[in-house]
């Protein structure tokens, strides 16, 4: 059946309804707010805050996991991403996905079986506590950042389409909102109300996906190719010059391909590095319980990656590229107004409610990742060197969330318009360049040293936050966040990955097979055992 049976609105987003958008987000949040409440009567220990008290089965941290992973960029950014450059679009899908079998085969049963609370309890097991904690704590905090700045523009972008929003100070107001529900939710729920949270917008999230799938699929006589020609008719209607374009590589990387290999390459090789995925792994009691929660996730997300492919053509051909550009939220709308097209204003408002709550979820997340290391790494491991009381370790934690919130909300205002998938890439990049060459280091090679991973760290980490200040990302084009009127960038791709991970592997060798001191043998050979066997897996780290 062709799309042009289906006549499109003349203004789609003319036939939205904020009152029912406004009262479909509070039913969300009212829901989603008591189930924080009712887990926060089970967080009494630091145990419970930060791992949830390891009381989560293999299925239910997968779906958590998924919750989690799926974020406003895997939705609102890649549906939009496909929508207005094809092909290009989806190999965000691709790179997402391809990335969960480096964690699951490298990476997530030896984290488990390692730590305690956070990424540092596995990178600082074997190597001087205090410099290595310090340096994991403030790589956990950019990562976590960087992914935060993404969800914040994702908020500001998907009410702004709901409530009608066009001026800055309501985007601003409304960013505002989501970092102060994102420290409530936090606060009072800890790492339990957190994971039911992102378990149930996970059940939401790729069931409302699914059926619109299903939907745009029927709409096309489940004809794959049928929606694909529909795409390029409306991309023809609209005017495009090569209509087929959306169909075929190159239409956002054609002009630099290296760019894409850089892209590539931080999405393939971030995942392993996120710490707020990392942490998921510690909520689990057994190393079995943890393998069985990542197949979980990669079937759920796998599942979701495919859905995209279909939304992302369904809305081109929909809607059309033209008329998501143009709406409030830019690229990030596509989703919310193929849902219009599709269902009117209830679906449109359930689609978005799932979004918002997706945003929620996942900066919950963030920030009890970004609380657990500053308090556990920080402030118990350095300032009061293993003194400090779990509540003390808690109540530390909590005033960080606060901080994150705020600066959260700052840089959100800064990045809207901005699209998610192309922020959360940033992220990955910084994960991959200074998380991932010392966590492999660390579980993999014997003769890894403090130095090594120092250097790892700190090194990875300013060079991809340096290639990102001095791209286009920040200055000298339309899209970037100071605009086109400011320019002193240099550096000419968008991703720093190519560069930025490579250094970071280089710099852990480099910084380990120079002369030193050695360190104890007796340690690498306790965390291989541990590693493998998950033997003391819940005993404190220090030694």
């Amino acid at each position: 059946m062709s799309v042009q049976l289906i006549a499109p609105r003349a203004s789609a987003v003319a036939d939205n309804d904020p009152v029912l958008n406004i009262a479909i987000f509070a039913a969300f949040v009212a829901v989603t707010l008591f189930i924080v409440i009712r887990a926060s009567r089970n967080s009494k220990t630091a145990a419970d805050y930060y791992a949830g008290g390891r009381s989560f089965s293999g299925t239910q941290n997968g779906f958590a996991i998924s919750g989690d992973y799926l974020s406003a960029a895997s939705f609102l950014g890649i549906v939009g991403a496909i929508a207005v450059n094809g092909y290009d679009g989806f190999l965000y899908s691709i790179g997402f996905l391809v990335a969960w079998l480096v964690a699951l085969l490298l990476v997530a049963e030896l984290m488990r079986n390692t730590g305690k609370f956070t990424m540092a309890d596995v990178l600082s097991f074997r190597l001087k506590q205090r410099p290595v904690r310090v340096a994991a704590a403030l790589t956990t905090l950019a990562v976590c950042f960087f992914y935060l700045l993404a969800q914040m523009a994702g908020a500001g972008g998907l009410v702004a389409l709901l409530l009608g929003i066009t001026d800055d100070i309501g985007v601003a107001i409304v960013v505002a909102v989501v970092g102060v529900l994102m420290i409530i939710y936090v606060l009072i729920g800890g790492m339990k109300g957190t994971t039911w949270v992102q378990i149930i917008k996970a059940f939401l999230l790729i069931g409302g996906a699914g059926a619109m799938t299903i939907w745009v699929l029927v709409i096309n006589g489940f004809d794959l190719s049928a929606l694909l020609q529909a795409a390029v008719d409306k991309a023809a209607l609209d005017g495009a010059e090569d209509p087929a374009a959306i169909l075929a590589p190159g239409l956002q990387y054609g002009k630099n391909p290296i760019d894409f290999v850089s892209l590539g390459l931080a999405l393939v090789l971030g995942t392993a590095g996120l710490p707020h995925v990392l942490m998921r792994f510690y909520t689990v009691p057994t190393a079995k319980e943890a393998r069985k929660s990542v197949v979980w996730a990669i079937w759920l997300i796998g599942g979701f990656y495919v859905f995209t492919l279909v939304l992302g053509y369904g809305a081109a051909a929909l809607v059309g590229a033209p008329a998501i550009k143009d709406a409030p939220g830019g690229v990030n709308s596509a989703a919310p107004l193929l849902a219009l097209e599709l269902g009117g204003p209830i679906l449109m408002g359930f689609i978005s409610a799932v979004a918002f709550a997706t945003i929620l979820a996942v900066v919950a997340g963030l920030a009890i990742t970004a609380a657990a290391s500053f308090a556990h790494d920080i402030y118990n491991s350095v300032v009061k060197r293993g003194t400090a009381t779990p509540e003390q370790e808690v109540k530390v934690g909590k005033y960080t969330v606060v901080v994150l919130g705020v600066v959260a909300i700052v840089g959100g205002i800064g990045v809207q318009g901005q699209n998610i998938a192309f922020l959360v890439a940033l992220a990955f990049a910084v994960a991959a360049s200074a998380n991932l060459p010392t966590i492999l280091y660390s579980l993999y090679w014997r003769k890894f040293t403090t130095r090594g991973a120092l250097w790892s760290m700190y090194g990875g980490l300013a060079t991809a936050i340096v290639l990102i200040l001095f791209s286009k990302v920040v200055s000298g084009a339309e899209t970037a966040m100071l605009g086109a009127e400011i320019d002193f960038a240099w550096f000419p791709l968008n991703n720093p990955g190519i560069v930025s991970i490579p250094v970071g592997f280089l710099l852990g060798w480099l910084g380990s097979v120079l002369p030193q001191k050695k360190e104890d043998p007796r340690v690498a050979a306790e965390m291989d055992v541990r590693s493998l066997t998950g033997y003391g897996a819940e005993e404190a780290v220090e030694h």
